[in-house]
């Protein structure tokens, strides 16, 4: 029986050299907070987690560096496994 295949080596990997590029967030546009680490990394709204560009439930790649972005948590999840395009803000319609 196969393991998560996040847990392995390749995919920490991966994020190790997503995290070390230092990025800011590809869906919002500010930086994220790459100085949260170990368990709070995984419940801070700021901190970073590996997103891909094309959703894993869509066909995307887990293990391709192409489809790899670097996205705060709250935008990564609020995204879901939507739209594939980085938020555009709202033209105001005020004139």
């Amino acid at each position: 029986m196969a393991g998560n295949p996040r847990n392995g080596r390749p995919y920490r990997r991966l994020t190790a050299q997503q995290r070390s590029l230092g990025l800011p967030c590809w869906l919002c546009g500010h930086n994220i907070r790459y100085d949260i680490t170990g368990p709070e990394a995984g419940k801070h709204p700021l901190g970073f987690t590996l997103d891909h560009l094309v959703p894993l439930s869509l066909g995307g790649a887990l293990l391709d560096p192409a489809n790899a972005r670097s996205a705060h948590r709250r935008c990564n999840s609020s995204r879901g496994n939507r739209s594939t395009t980085a938020k555009r803000p709202r033209p105001s319609r005020r004139w």
